[in-house]
């Protein structure tokens, strides 16, 4: 039979797919969504990697990001008015995820002040309390930290011993709280506290007398953040510095659900910088004459990794869509908290052990973000306080 003169034209090859976004899910983002992530990715490039390995090694919080935070906007994200950006919630995840990407101090830090210190104020707070902080925090001028967790409390933050009661037009707080992020370098503290109302929030000012929050020193994760204790031994707190707005606890645990979000977006950024690190790594190391990016079996963890990553991705992105649509609710968050950062302390975990002899370095980010993950999957609700969550909401039981 001759020979077709006229060939079919080839088809077009498809584009290259990206190893960190397989399913695209940067192309179903807005333009804003987009330039957002971007400007977040070329500052993480430019100024938190360079710095971020020292920083964790010295047990130090670099201090000098918080004005380059600031200048793009990143604090106080989501918020409307007040200096802030008013981006929408899938804006803020990116931010997340980029600033993770670097490592999750950074990340705790921005979450921290933006969704645990700046979001009850706007929420609940007076308009002269938004008035006087939330410009301020916004521009980096004044650093937040969050007082729930109490030392003998934990997972069971209603059983709070800090207590606060009036006295004339002031209250008097006392008790203690573990755990802060930020708390020694802090301006201001959303503390809550048990009432003869009932749980409530105030604001605490650094230099109150009686209020101190010493560092919490030889942790082996999380190094570049700072964590604190505070106390509170008889502190004058003034009437106008009460949060107005909430009695309950529905107002913290509202703050930690905001924090949460953010969480499930940003360890992906840890992943992914673990798997990017792994694929540059199996693509230069040969072994047995050939790289080892060419054996089965690093070739099945590889593409687990970004399987895991990718599921991830759209589980986080469907929960920026609904939380910018309004339905989103905490047992989603819970979900999407639960799955995300198992998914990424366990491509941590794998990436270091595949990094063999070089894993425990420094040099190389995976034990980094693993350390760092240990406590992830730790604060902000503990792995089987979220499963328990997603338990009650199947079921209507609450075994708590």
């Amino acid at each position: 039979m001759a020979a077709n003169p006229h060939p079919a034209t080839p088809k077009k090859s498809a584009a290259a797919i990206d190893p960190l976004d397989l399913f695209d899910v940067r192309g179903s983002l807005t333009e804003e969504e987009r330039l957002v992530q971007d400007s977040v990715a070329r500052l993480v490039d430019a100024e938190v990697l360079p710095v971020i390995q020292k920083a964790f090694e010295e047990h130090k919080f670099p201090r000098d990001l918080v004005p380059k935070l600031a200048e793009l906007g990143l604090l106080g994200s989501s918020i409307h008015g007040y200096d802030c950006a008013g981006l929408n919630a899938v804006c803020y995840g990116l931010i997340c995820q980029e600033l993770e990407r670097g490592d999750s101090g950074i990340r705790s830090f921005v979450s921290v002040q933006s969704s645990l210190c700046m979001y009850p104020i706007y929420a609940f707070g007076s308009e002269e309390q938004k008035q006087k902080y939330l410009p301020r925090m916004a521009r980096g001028e004044l650093i937040g930290c969050f007082g729930l967790t109490e030392p003998h409390g934990g997972s069971d933050p209603a059983n709070m011993k800090t207590h606060a009661k009036p006295r004339g037009p002031d209250w008097v707080l006392n008790g203690a709280k573990m755990w802060i992020t930020n708390g020694a370098i802090a301006d201001l503290a959303v503390v809550w506290a048990m009432t003869p109302e009932g749980i409530r929030g105030f604001i605490v000012e650094k230099g109150t007398p009686g209020f101190s929050a010493p560092e919490i020193q030889h942790k082996f994760s999380l190094r570049a953040s700072v964590t604190s204790a505070l106390f509170f031994d008889n502190v004058v707190v003034p009437g106008d510095r009460v949060l107005p707005g909430i009695v309950g606890l529905k107002g913290p645990l509202s703050c930690l659900t905001q924090a949460r979000y953010g969480i499930a977006w940003g360890v992906i950024g840890a992943a992914q910088a673990c798997l990017k690190t792994m694929l540059d790594y199996t693509q230069s190391r040969t072994l047995f004459g050939r790289p080892l990016a060419q054996n089965q079996m690093i070739q099945v963890r590889l593409a687990d990794m970004a399987r895991r990553i990718t599921t991830a991705q759209l589980l986080a992105l469907q929960l920026g869509r609904m939380k910018d649509a309004g339905t989103m609710q905490p047992a989603h968050v819970s979900l999407a908290k639960w799955n995300n950062v198992r998914m990424a302390l366990d491509i941590a975990r794998d990436c270091r052990d595949m990094l063999g002899g070089a894993g425990i370095s420094a040099e190389f980010p995976p034990i980094r973000h693993m350390l760092n993950l240990e406590s992830v999957i730790t604060y902000e609700g503990t792995e089987t306080i979220h499963q328990l969550t997603i338990g009650r909401q199947l079921t209507g039981l609450n075994a708590f």
